[in-house]
């Protein structure tokens, strides 16, 4: 029997934090490509932009002034995509056409007053600030009974459709479990509940034996492809 290459043949990935199945056609990066190439920005932003809506001092879209903040500057989303009155209510019409109401509470958490600095140019001190700030607001809006789960992200660049190039990210928490963590929540629990060990450390040491798909390691923190990726 022909023994399979992963490297060539077309084949199926299994993703164990979510139980599916992945096709990966890797012959396919071969292909000539004739369709659209994006050119990198080049960014010259200034320290600060008086037309910047999070920029310290200035008047957001919405109509609130920032203060004149000196790290880190957290505050409600003014254009939100989820709102604490929201009624948790439901819709159906004959079990088909099915919705439900989701409360929760967006927020906007500002990197630093610099207008011109990302995350990774920062200090480590600034970004430790910034850290705190995540885990003080995980905390908090994690303690609220409404709220089950709290995401904190970033949208970096035109290309991931960031609105503002002031450093920013976002805080999105909800009273129900997105459907994504729910499905590696569960493959987590079943997971441990047949081998006793924690998924994630099991797949973690798998990579740094093989040591094909590093990115980056050191003694807290190891940047990986995931194999299912």
């Amino acid at each position: 029997m022909k023994k399979l290459n992963l490297n060539e043949h077309p084949h199926r990935r299994f993703n164990p934090l979510t139980g599916e199945w992945i096709l990966v056609s890797p012959h396919r990066s071969k292909r000539p490509w004739q369709g659209q190439v994006e050119e990198v920005p080049v960014d010259k932003l200034k320290k600060y932009d008086p037309d910047c809506y999070l920029c310290p001092g200035n008047t957001r879209a919405g109509g609130k002034k920032n203060p004149e903040y000196k790290n880190t500057f957290v505050f409600n989303n003014d254009f939100s995509a989820l709102k604490p009155d929201t009624p948790f209510n439901e819709f159906n019409k004959n079990g088909i056409l099915k919705a439900q109401g989701e409360p929760g509470i967006c927020r906007v958490v500002c990197f630093s007053p610099r207008h011109d600095l990302t995350l990774p140019e920062m200090t480590k001190e600034e970004i430790r600030t910034i850290v705190n700030t995540w885990v003080n607001q995980y905390d908090e809006l994690g303690s609220m009974p409404e709220i089950n789960h709290v995401q904190i992200f970033e949208n970096k660049g035109i290309m991931m459709g960031c609105s503002n190039p002031h450093p920013h990210g976002q805080i999105w928490a909800q009273q129900t479990i997105p459907d994504e963590p729910r499905k590696e929540f569960l493959q987590l629990s079943q997971y441990y509940d047949l081998n006793n060990s924690c998924l994630l450390c099991d797949y973690l040491q798998l990579e740094l034996d093989i040591k094909e798909r590093i990115v980056l390691e050191n003694d807290d923190f190891v940047a990986l492809v995931p194999f299912w990726a």
